[in-house]
């Protein structure tokens, strides 16, 4: 199951390697479509990345300091820093892409 993170939760798993933050909410359904890619990522990156969802009804102070204005947006964090961002549905292999180029 993918990590869910809250405002007192965030800085501490962002801060080290590579993640990759779901920002989403549970009435979206273009979220709910990646929900099983995001499950799926959460294992293929097991050690690797840290995969995790951020709900933006419930932690809208990191919605808003992020500048997420369409949900779903997937966030690749290095050492605690954006490096790239995807706005809306996108294939699995396009996620592990992008995750890859900043894990290497």
């Amino acid at each position: 199951m993918t990590t869910q993170l809250t405002t007192e939760t965030f800085a501490k798993a962002i801060q080290n390697g590579v993640s990759l933050i779901d920002f989403g909410a549970q009435w979206c359904p273009p979220c709910r479509m990646m929900e099983p890619v995001v499950e799926e990522l959460t294992k293929d990156f097991d050690g690797k990345a840290t995969i995790a969802q951020v709900d933006v009804d419930q932690s809208q102070d990191l919605a808003n300091l992020f500048g997420i204005r369409s949900i779903p947006t997937m966030v690749i964090f290095k050492d605690g820093k954006p490096v790239d961002a995807l706005v809306g549905v996108h294939p699995k292999q396009t996620l592990m892409e992008k995750i890859q180029a900043q894990l290497s």
